[in-house]
């Protein structure tokens, strides 16, 4: 759908919302199921929410893992379940596994007296995710072939595929998927290749029922199986046992000794016709039943493997969007990768936006220097100034280059990327990777991240991360940083106070994590195609993440200016100073004109630099502050709220009673902060001198 007016022309899309949607206590049950070694643990890993529920099967060791998963407008609840070499035949802890995929949370008749509880917590799946080592794909297609047995929604997800390809394997995932009669969703599960295709293909396997074509033995089995088959088409075998008819007969013609225990326990009577009509079945076929059930399981699943797959040369798979995946995708190299990206980030933020500052601002600076008006309504005037020319040096040099940097890495498809490598570590917070586009924003401004973080997250996770955001620092609070600590401190210095803020915001993730036990669902996060960025489409969305500059931040920016500056012009900020005392000078060791820069620095971090210098009536601070109060006051000003801009987004984001919440949580740590690295720099100067 096409919308157009005179100025541009915008592309809207539609997205059709189904009659139907999986959420509560309608959501999804997925069970991931798969031989050893497949990337099922991998893919579940991939997705799965910051809490984990886990436990063991009934009566066995073997673990399984539970979390709620987000797909789209729809809810999972996900299973990991212990791998499982067969469907038949099997040991005791393997049966348990099989039996959840059959009874779930409850128990056939045929069971009902056990005393053990049933095989799992919660109820049999909804549909199962099948996962499948492409490099072996022969070996798990006869899995494949019994699964199709349950006659429950099923979806293959053809994982590793980036080593198929590097093997040279071409698999012909169409005719694969026809010949089952199941989706098939190629997955790299290690780079997040294909997941989010594979779990919407997943709702819709349950929406539109499809379930797998029937995978019958050879004719001349199936026909020496008629007589038993007719049987086991009585009622009260399927009331009895719960179990699918194909299942059921498969698993009496190979013998499956639970099967023959629970039949001579509840049907004696029909046990010796069952028996009889086996071992008719077996008279006619070259070896036992059993061996031949087996051996032509295995040749239907090579035959099939043979028709689908063929061999082709490993290195056309390595072009450069695989080179590009290994460096961004990679659970080793990726994080290098984001590395590589956020010094990109900072190189815009430290060095170009420093440049454009010097050309723009600094100039605007320089020319209304000689303005010094003394009348009432010549402070105002200049005031109004002056909070301009602060609006243009926030927006110009450092949020406009720094939002284009991260719309242009998200178009490109680079930033889904990071926010995939880096989901385990956002986990580490009660977070998911999908933050880290809020949080690179951060590094521009508060403002924009949290409108970011409030379309990405929901509940305890929007809380969460609209809290940590207000511990990045911003381009406001960077410029400070690098103009005092830079200029005074050195090198070291700044990067010990932007250090200081990662130890920060880890130590608070993890008092949040404890303090909001309950965590959101995981995310399935798409990867998609790499692409050139769009000029028009970059500007586009560069301006709605900026345009609350003009109704947020302007009005707050020039009326903070305007009170700032009739404070000074009365008087009144001596009053203020002396009030401020206790924090200014007895906690924090600074000069006790420093108050009225430090609690209207709320109002914009610029304005506290200016302040400052206004406060101890010189540009030169290394002259009236010693090494330890400006890193003292750096420290202070890093973790004090960031903005009355922010304030007001937080507002709207995540409510009145959480953004005051915020606040005091902002100041209490910059309190506590400022007051601990205090008592360490001068431990260490005394001890020093």
């Amino acid at each position: 759908m096409r919308m157009k007016s005179k100025q541009s022309t915008r592309q809207t899309a539609t997205v059709p919302i189904p009659n139907t949607l999986f959420r509560g206590e309608r959501r999804l049950r997925i069970a991931l199921v798969g031989l050893p070694n497949s990337g099922k643990s991998t893919l579940f890993k991939a997705v799965s929410a910051t809490s984990i529920q886990t436990g063991e099967l009934t009566g066995t060791h073997r673990a399984y893992g539970e979390c709620r998963v987000q797909i789209g407008l729809d809810e999972a609840d996900l299973i990991d379940l212990p791998s499982i070499p067969s469907l038949h035949n099997l040991e005791h802890d393997d049966r348990v596994a099989l039996q959840y995929l059959l009874w779930g949370n409850e128990r056939p008749p045929i069971s009902a007296h056990e005393k053990d509880a049933p095989p799992a917590p919660f109820a049999p799946p909804d549909v199962i995710i099948q996962v499948v080592d492409a490099t072996t794909l022969d070996r798990h297609l006869e899995l494949t072939l019994e699964l199709s047995t349950l006659g429950r929604p099923m979806v293959i997800a053809l994982n590793m595929m980036d080593q198929a390809r590097q093997k040279g394997l071409q698999i012909h995932v169409d005719y694969l998927s026809t010949q089952l009669g199941i989706p098939v969703v190629p997955t790299t599960g290690l780079l997040g290749h294909g997941i989010a295709e594979l779990f919407a293909t997943a709702v819709i396997a349950v929406r539109e029922k499809i379930c797998p074509v029937p995978q019958q033995a050879s004719k001349h089995i199936c026909d020496s199986l008629l007589p038993l088959s007719a049987v086991l088409k009585e009622p009260e075998w399927y009331t009895a046992f719960q179990i699918p008819h194909p299942l059921m007969l498969m698993l009496l013609a190979t013998e499956d000794a639970y099967l023959y225990s629970e039949i001579e326990q509840h049907f004696p009577g029909r046990l010796p016709q069952v028996l009889q009509l086996r071992t008719q079945a077996e008279q006619d076929l070259p070896r036992a039943l059993s061996e031949e059930i087996h051996a032509d399981r295995h040749h239907r699943a090579a035959t099939l493997y043979e028709s689908v797959t063929r061999v082709g040369d490993p290195k056309a798979a390595r072009g450069w969007r695989y080179w590009l995946d290994e460096l961004f995708l990679h659970p080793q190299w990726g994080l290098l990768g984001s590395l590589l990206v956020f010094a990109s980030v900072l190189f815009v933020v430290f060095e170009v936006s420093t440049w454009i500052d010097s050309v723009s601002s600094a100039k605007l600076i320089e020319w209304t220097a000689p303005w010094q008006p003394t009348s009432t309504m010549g402070v105002v005037g200049r005031a109004i100034v002056d909070g301009l020319i602060g609006l243009i040096g926030i927006v110009v040099p450092y949020m406009i280059p720094l939002v284009m940097l991260l719309v242009a890495l998200e178009e490109s498809g680079i930033m889904q990327r990071i926010a995939f490598v880096v989901d385990r570590w956002f986990h580490y917070l009660g977070l998911h990777g999908g933050v880290a586009v809020p949080f690179l924003l951060g590094l521009g401004c508060n403002v924009p991240a949290l409108s970011a973080a409030a379309v990405s997250t929901r509940g305890r996770e929007r809380l969460v991360a609209s809290v940590l955001i207000t511990f990045v620092p911003c381009s406001a609070r960077s410029a400070v940083i690098l103009a005092l600590a830079g200029k005074y401190l050195g090198g070291i210095g700044v990067f010990v106070i932007f250090m200081l803020s990662l130890v920060v915001i880890a130590i608070m993730g993890q008092i949040f994590r404890k303090h909001y036990p309950d965590s959101g669902p995981g995310q399935v996060q798409e990867i998609p195609s790499y692409a050139l960025p769009h000029w028009r489409s970059m500007l586009h969305t560069t301006w709605d993440r900026t345009n609350d500059i003009l109704t947020i931040v302007t009005p707050l920016l020039i009326g903070g200016s305007i009170i700032l500056a009739l404070l000074g012009h009365f008087g009144a900020d001596t009053v203020i100073n002396a009030m401020l005392k206790p924090i200014s000078h007895w906690w924090l060791g600074l000069p006790v004109v420093l108050g009225v820069p430090i609690l209207f620095g709320i109002l914009r971090k610029e304005l506290s630099l200016l302040m400052v210098y206004q406060a101890l009536g010189t540009f030169d601070v290394g002259s009236q502050l010693d090494w330890v109060q400006i890193m003292v006051f750096l420290v202070f000003l890093t973790f004090y709220f960031p903005c009355v801009s922010t304030f007001a987004v937080m507002l709207r984001t995540i409510g009145k009673k959480q953004a005051l919440q915020s606040v005091s949580i902002s100041v209490g740590v910059a309190l506590i902060a400022s007051g601990i690295i205090r008592v360490i720099l001068e431990l260490t100067r005394n001890l020093l001198s």
